[in-house]
């Protein structure tokens, strides 16, 4: 990202070298740009989401965004999630039953909260990530 911005392109635009290296600057320019501006948002996120559940950050995979993410879902009204089937259903992560006859089987939800179906699934592959790393 940042060798991509320093790039210096020329002013003949039509060479697809010095197009090429314009692009890159620009690109390179907003990832940064973009990286700055997340790091401060999440700074600003992790102490109001540390203030209103201060079990979750410290859970092992579970950052400010995710953390900020599952308290948005649960909304104002976390008594209405008497379970962690009822928390899974509001995220989409509750499979369906999906039997007929003999035969039991379940289908995947496609209802829910998407965003904190996502969440879920970033705190799992964290999870399996430290997990699998020896010495962790």
């Amino acid at each position: 990202m940042k060798a991509c911005a320093r790039l210096r392109p020329g002013t003949d635009l039509a060479d697809p070298a010095q197009a090429a290296k314009a692009a890159l600057r620009r690109m390179g320019r907003r990832i940064l740009a973009l990286t700055e501006e997340i790091d401060e948002l999440e700074a600003e996120l992790k102490p109001l989401t540390t203030r209103a559940a201060p079990e979750l950050p410290a859970l092992k995979g579970i950052g400010a965004d995710v953390a900020g993410q599952l308290l948005a879902t649960a909304g104002d009204n976390p008594d209405r999630l008497n379970s962690e089937a009822a928390f899974a259903h509001l995220c989409g992560a509750a499979p369906i039953p999906a039997s007929s006859g003999r035969r039991d089987r379940h289908r995947l939800n496609r209802g829910g909260d998407r965003a904190a179906n996502h969440a879920l699934h970033t705190i799992v592959l964290s999870r399996t990530r430290c997990r699998s790393r020896p010495g962790e």
